[in-house]
């Protein structure tokens, strides 16, 4: 593809991203006994638009294959499809980006595989934020807000004064993850975010449909 296609493609996806509100993001282990493709397309069809695969222990034959049904079903639905670290799976699977942590491969790096993916970065304080950003990512998460068991972090939880310390340092959209829930949501949208993350309050939900349905209303509350 031309230098000019590749930058099409990419800002047209950083346009559907900044449009999404729920960002989902699926580990089967945490789909509290039922298949992460089975959640994903209940996900899919209660409206959520922007969903990311997070598979840390699968063999790279089973991401890829599963990447690729992931993508079949995204792409029929008009959603956002992130794979968690693997850019060399994104690329061969068709995915539209891949969020990657401190420890993954460095950020200029997954950039020059990746000219037209959407390319997310973990961030934990300001300078990691402000890091990020320079170095081109097309969106940042801000976390662990809360507590949470799905994801180690030394860091801890850096709670919502984090979101309003970044947020006006920001130029790209960002995320906001850990331990989000729909009692405390209303909490991180209150400081400022309008995208947010979520794995068990959705995947570990008894009815995934009503969960998504809940938390997408209260973040368009807030976006109205």
């Amino acid at each position: 593809l031309s230098t000019r296609r590749l930058m099409m493609q990419v800002a047209d996806r950083i346009v559907r991203f900044r449009e999404a509100d729920l960002y989902v993001v699926i580990t089967e282990a945490y789909c509290a006994g039922r298949s992460g493709l089975d959640v994903l397309d209940a996900c899919l069809e209660a409206g959520v638009r922007l969903v990311q695969l997070r598979e840390k222990h699968m063999d790279d034959r089973q991401l890829y294959e599963t990447a690729r049904l992931w993508r079949k079903r995204t792409k029929a639905a008009g959603a956002l499809f992130i794979l968690d670290d693997r850019v060399d799976i994104a690329l061969a699977s068709g995915a539209d980006g891949v969020h990657l942590g401190q420890n993954d491969l460095p950020f200029p790096a997954a950039r020059a595989l990746a000219p037209d993916l959407i390319l997310g970065l973990s961030t934990h304080n300001p300078e990691e934020a402000l890091a990020a950003q320079e170095a081109g990512a097309s969106y940042i998460n801000i976390g662990p807000i809360f507590p949470t068991n799905t994801k180690e972090v030394p860091t801890g939880a850096v709670g919502t004064a984090m979101i309003e310390a970044i947020r006006p340092l920001l130029h790209i959209p960002f995320t906001c993850m850990g331990g989000i829930k729909a009692n405390n949501i209303d909490q991180v949208l209150s400081a400022g975010a309008s995208i947010a993350a979520v794995v068990t309050a959705v995947t570990a939900a008894p009815d995934v449909s009503a969960a998504v349905a809940e938390l997408r209303k209260k973040i368009l509350q807030y976006r109205a």
